[in-house]
């Protein structure tokens, strides 16, 4: 799909998912103007209805520790995306990134900074393996890789919390979760004062931005990738490494997804975890990567977009809003993007008809 295209469809999304909001919250008889209130005050830290405070930047800080999971997971999607593969086992990959860099931050002796690169690292390195698995079987044995991807979600889940108490010293106060890291693993919160756990992982991201979209709009190897996703049989055909490029696109997606669950665990929580259930990050990346186009900028604002949703969710409770309305909103972009073709196939009758009666 075209470039113009992609970013209409996403503009037509955002708008209807608001406008939904907007109804939602006015059919419930709420005031829709508290959706604005909500929004600006998650987005710029700006109280609509008190004007005559100042700006807290807390909310813009927490607004964009939202974002940087979400935009981790999303190119850890988009990248499979661009294959011709759909990676929904972010979620898993994210969590055997969290133990990993839990691993490492508390049984290797390192000095910081050098501590947090090598937990972020084997967060790395473990999500990557753990998409390779359904990119293996994939490219050898023709099973898809959705299915693969579900099942080791949960196996992701389950493993990792029997990991945490089987092999990571545990806080004996909690009995569930292991103890804090070493003050040389964590990464420094960049808070201006407030009490956000906004932090240097921003750096992370960035990098992870620039790395995705090198590889795949600069070089041979993501036109390699590129080329096996839009027609797999004349890739091969032209004598490209189609298996290979299947494989390495699962490790690279997995490994998108691993560095969101280290840049997670060692930025905002600080101990080993046992997972309750999913956080959710894995699956925001597929929302993520669908509004964005699978394109590295587009990412960026969607998960931005995303990330201000689900901050503005949390501050609608203010106003006796539930929170669901901004899943709902979510959902109805979600909707819109998923339904591109039929937007745009509407759109080309009625340009036809303009032009029958020119």
């Amino acid at each position: 799909m075209k470039k113009v295209n992609a970013l209409k469809i996403s503009l037509i999304a955002v708008v209807f998912g608001l406008l939904t909001g907007f109804l939602i919250i006015a059919v419930t008889n709420r005031n829709p103007y508290n959706l604005v209130v909500a929004l600006v005050r998650s987005m710029a830290g700006f109280n609509l209805l008190k004007p005559d405070k100042p700006i807290n930047v807390l909310y813009i800080l927490n607004w964009f520790l939202e974002t940087m999971p979400i935009i981790l997971t999303g190119l850890s999607v988009a990248f499979a995306f661009r294959t011709g593969l759909f990676n929904i086992g972010g979620e898993g990959q994210y969590m055997l990134g969290c133990t990993a860099a839990a691993y490492v931050a508390l049984f290797v002796k390192a000095p910081f900074p050098l501590h947090p690169i090598l937990c972020i690292l084997a967060g790395l390195i473990a999500g990557g393996i753990w998409g390779f698995i359904p990119g293996i079987l994939k490219a050898f044995k023709n099973i898809h890789e959705v299915v693969v991807c579900i099942m080791l979600n949960y196996i992701a889940w389950y493993l990792t919390s029997w990991f945490v108490r089987a092999y990571l010293p545990i806080n004996p106060n909690t009995g569930s979760s292991s103890i804090n890291f070493p003050e040389s693993a964590i990464i420094p919160t960049l808070n201006f004062g407030t009490s956000s756990q906004f932090n240097y992982g921003i750096i992370v991201v960035v990098i992870a931005l620039v790395i995705f979209h090198v590889v795949i709009e600069k070089t041979t190897f993501g036109y390699s990738l590129r080329a096996t996703g839009l027609n797999f049989e004349a890739a091969r055909y032209a004598g490209m490494k189609t298996k290979f490029n299947i494989c390495s696109s699962m490790f690279i997606s997995g490994a998108f997804s691993g560095i969101a669950g280290a840049v997670t665990i060692l930025g905002v929580y600080h101990y080993g975890r046992t997972f309750q259930g999913f956080d959710g990050y894995g699956f925001d990346g597929i929302s993520v990567a669908l509004v964005g186009a699978s394109n590295g900028i587009g990412i960026l604002f969607s998960g931005l977009l995303f990330g201000l949703l689900k901050t503005t969710s949390n501050n609608l409770q203010l106003f006796n809003i539930p929170k669901e309305v901004g899943e709902l909103i979510q959902g109805a972009i979600i909707f819109v993007v998923a339904a591109q073709y039929i937007i745009i196939y509407l759109e080309e009758k009625l340009s036809k008809k303009k032009g029958e009666f020119k």
